[in-house]
């Protein structure tokens, strides 16, 4: 008589994470440099991602 095999219950994990669209992932986006009373752009620098606070993670809504 065949044996009767019986499946374990799937283990409860927690959804994957979604990367944070406007940093990529990385945590952060580039920064235009304004500079002078035209406020003319200069060049560019790292700075922290708004919407994801540098975790490179999307935030849940």
């Amino acid at each position: 008589m065949a044996t009767k095999r019986t499946t374990k219950p799937p283990k409860n994990t927690p959804p994957a994470s979604a990367v944070c669209s406007p940093c990529g992932g990385s945590g952060m986006v580039a920064a235009t440099v304004r500079v002078g009373r035209k406020r003319r752009p200069v060049g560019q620098q790292d700075g922290l991602c708004l919407n994801c606070l540098g975790s490179g993670l999307a935030p849940d809504a």
